[in-house]
């Protein structure tokens, strides 16, 4: 027979059985991923910007890890976020080059056939909301809230695009004031975690904050060291403090994932900075997609840790859902293919080495890849792009000195590649192609092994709008 002492275990047990998925669901975290828009890799102080302050994300990052080496998906907006929502190349979803409303179609969007990020949490029973700059796509079925996002409040292009914000399929707002966008973006996420504080949410907080135009607050116009830009950054820093306030006085700080960073490089037209990398948005230079990322869970992801491995924006979907338990592959039904990699056992620190060690690059007005990276090493197929940049490449006066001897053997039509190692060169100064010839051959072939993979898959077809009268 069984003992009193043994029944009374056994249904214990058969209760914690029954009572595991509850279990689990309540310990899944809560995700907030926060970008900027077109913030360049040192226009934080934790980042070495030596004017703006911004006291908030450098004790983020004084309380997560902060990325050395990680890269937005693209050089330009729209096709960035769309490797951010899907994990995948863009070109994965049919684009070829700009954004939406300039170089694409106005009214062109990331395929509908594309599982995004939004909607794999959602299928977890997470609420999802999106809060700012949504940028791939303004028809019916390619808003936010056809793409997996409960909760919407968005501007369907650029601030210098548009004049109006949306919730779902209206306009709430017309004009906006493009001073206050950041204010509201905010207080429009503060909202939706207190409604969901309960439950597990994922909220997306594309702000619009530094793009162009740069008109600060009324309450921060001239309160930074650095013009209307610092201004503008520093409100920004101060807004995303009003959020991190808002999870500790729920008390659900210690079981949310924070992630900050920027869709691209520095703009051209503003005085924002890539150093100590050269190139700008638009540019398959390192200064094009190197970009701040912050990342911290309280308890799980080490203090104060600085992570100098290869990441990709791309790579957040799966690392991500790791860290949620979903496993996103039994969502996928591979529309489009994953190009993403789980690096979360890296940016937790288990392990000191990342398991992506190669990115292709895209220039934003060229519908084939400009270049490739291996470890260290960078290969342009062309070294117009690499020594033209776009606009401005921003070189410094000691990087200019270098790069301009082989500016000047520049000739127009085909040139011939070029090599750069980054962990001796971050500037893309020096030239190694003839010396280390066999080194740029291997790289040219497994960039057009890789690249060849790629279009062998099947591509997803932009989605576009309807025809008059249909």
């Amino acid at each position: 027979m069984i003992s009193r002492h043994l029944l009374a275990l056994l249904i214990s047990q058969l209760a914690v059985c029954l009572l595991c998925p509850a279990l689990t669901a309540a310990r899944q975290p809560n995700v907030i991923l926060i970008l900027a828009d077109d913030l360049g890799y040192q226009d934080l102080g934790c980042y070495g910007h030596p004017s703006i302050r911004t006291p908030v994300l450098d004790r983020l990052a004084g309380e997560g890890v902060r990325l050395t080496d990680f890269h937005s998906g693209a050089s330009v907006c729209t096709p960035s976020r769309m490797a951010l929502l899907t994990g995948a190349y863009p070109t994965r979803v049919g684009w070829t080059r700009g954004v939406c409303g300039h170089l694409m179609g106005e009214h062109d969007g990331m395929s509908t056939e594309a599982l995004t990020i939004a909607e794999i949490f959602k299928s977890e029973g997470y609420a999802t909301a999106i809060s700012g700059k949504w940028h791939v796509g303004d028809q019916p079925d390619t808003r936010p809230n056809a793409q997996g996002f409960d909760s919407t409040y968005y501007l369907s292009h650029s601030n210098n695009q548009t004049q109006k914000i949306w919730r779902a399929n209206d306009v709430v707002e017309n004009p906006f004031d493009n001073r206050k966008l950041t204010e509201q973006f905010t207080t429009e996420s503060i909202r939706f975690i207190r409604e969901n504080k309960d439950k597990p949410f994922f909220l997306y907080l594309p702000y619009t904050a530094p793009h162009f135009p740069v008109e600060p607050h009324p309450d921060w116009k001239g309160r930074s060291k650095f013009g209307d830009y610092g201004d503008v950054v520093e409100e920004m820093d101060s807004r995303i403090g009003e959020l991190l306030a808002t999870l500790k006085e729920l008390a659900i700080d210690k079981n949310t994932i924070v992630i900050f960073t920027s869709d691209n490089g520095p703009n051209p037209k503003e005085p924002s900075s890539p150093l100590p990398f050269r190139g700008e948005k638009w540019s398959a230079l390192e200064g094009g997609t190197r970009v701040p990322c912050i990342v911290a869970w309280p308890g799980v992801i080490p203090a104060g840790y600085v992570n100098n491995n290869l990441i990709s924006a791309m790579d957040l979907l799966p690392s991500l859902c790791r860290a949620s338990n979903i496993d996103w592959k039994a969502k996928s039904h591979g529309k489009p293919k994953i190009d993403g990699i789980d690096v979360w056992d890296t940016l937790i620190g288990k392990t000191n080495k990342s398991p992506r060690s190669e990115l292709l690059y895209w220039h934003g007005t060229s519908p084939e890849p400009q270049a490739f990276r291996s470890g260290d090493s960078k290969l342009f197929f062309d070294r117009g792009p690499a020594l033209k940049g776009q606009g401005t490449d921003r070189a410094t006066p000691a990087q200019a000195a270098k790069i301009t001897p082989i500016r000047a053997k520049l000739k127009p039509g085909a040139n011939p590649p070029i090599l750069f190692n980054l962990r001796e060169d971050p500037g893309e100064t020096i030239d190694q192609s003839e010396l280390f010839p066999d080194n740029l051959k291997a790289l040219h072939a497994r960039a057009k092994t890789l690249i060849a993979e790629l279009q062998a898959d099947p591509i997803l077809p932009l989605a576009t709008p309807p025809k008059p009268g249909r």
